[in-house]
């Protein structure tokens, strides 16, 4: 028996590597014909607000193409953190996937003893659009354009307060990077969501936020809510009008607040090729411009390594602005 045990232990790096071999021929094939059951799509997100809206678009649109039904489902929680350890725990067919905001680029930095590791256990497949978003103000605030309010709350530092859906979300990381940038003085009053603190803000209860256009333009139209700029790195195809705030008195100000798709890591690259594709084909579409245009979202699908540097340029980013201004999300 034992003289036969070398050469057993000799064959084995072969049928290593033939096992090895032909998981990858059979991973390829699955590929292949991916997809070939309904795909599960994770919004870490509440319903209704932008990135609801990009995710259902996304899931009709890609449904029409495939053939197979993309089922949406809200996961919100913790800042993007819930929906983002769901999918990050999923077996990594290509069968569930994510969408996240620029929330994402802070987990990583402002969650303390996740049950996962957002950048090892999660790879970006594309971002999709960036939603623009307008930075602003109670009509009663006595301020109408960005340099005004930064003066405004240097000469009255921590009266003035500002909503968000939660501690790390995006209006929040957009409103502490300005806070930063300017030296003032604001309170941050998280909500769990958006309405919420819309809702306190109509109200003059709050003084101001960071809103997507689809949320507050008709707020703004109707003299409910004053605009003051917008965050992004170029004016806005919604709001031409309003200046960025970098041009408004903030120079070296520029947030793009993005909506991406991701899958769990080691998910096939055929895969995460394939719905990169997608991505690029569905938001580009000649029939969805208008109607993105009107809910202030301009599509972006880049490559998948474009993709990648990106997003690591972001989580590199907000990992300097989590610290100086201390977020923690528990």
């Amino acid at each position: 028996m034992h003289d036969k045990l070398p050469a057993c232990i000799s064959r084995f790096p072969v049928a290593l590597g033939c096992l090895t071999a032909l998981a990858a021929t059979m991973q390829h094939a699955s590929a292949q014909t991916y997809p070939a059951k309904p795909v599960r799509l994770v919004v870490s997100l509440a319903p209704a607000g932008g990135m609801d809206i990009t995710s259902r678009l996304f899931a009709q649109k890609l449904s029409e193409h495939v053939g197979q039904q993309v089922v949406v489902e809200n996961r919100p929680g913790a800042g993007g953190a819930v929906g983002s350890e769901l999918v990050a725990k999923a077996p990594p067919d290509g069968y569930t996937l994510l969408t996240v905001s620029i929330a994402y680029a802070v987990i990583p930095s402002s969650h303390k003893n996740l049950p996962y590791d957002p950048v090892r256990d999660l790879t970006p497949v594309a971002v999709m659009v960036n939603a623009t978003n307008m930075l602003v103000v109670h009509p009663s605030l006595p301020v109408k354009s960005v340099r005004e309010l930064i003066a405004f709350a240097k000469a009255h530092p921590g009266a003035l307060s500002y909503s968000s859906g939660g501690n790390g979300a995006a209006a929040h990381l957009m409103l502490e990077a300005f806070k930063l940038a300017t030296g003032t003085d604001m309170l941050h009053v998280p909500y769990k969501g958006t309405g919420p603190g819309m809702v306190d803000l109509l109200a003059g209860r709050i003084s101001l936020t960071m809103t997507g256009v689809a949320s507050s333009l008709d707020y703004v139209k109707q003299g409910k809510l004053r605009a003051l700029a917008t965050p992004g790195t170029k004016r806005s195809l919604a709001v031409p009008e309003l200046p960025t705030i970098a041009e408004a008195g903030v120079p070296g100000y520029a947030v793009d607040n993005w909506y991406a798709l991701f899958a769990p890591a080691a998910t096939p690259k055929e895969v995460l090729a394939l719905l990169n594709a997608e991505v690029a084909r569905i938001f580009h579409a000649p029939d969805l411009k208008d109607r993105l245009a009107a809910l202030g979202l301009e599509p972006a699908g880049e490559p998948l390594a474009n993709t990648n540097m990106y997003i690591k340029s972001e989580i590199t980013r907000w990992a300097k602005v989590v610290k100086a201004a201390k977020i923690v999300v528990e």
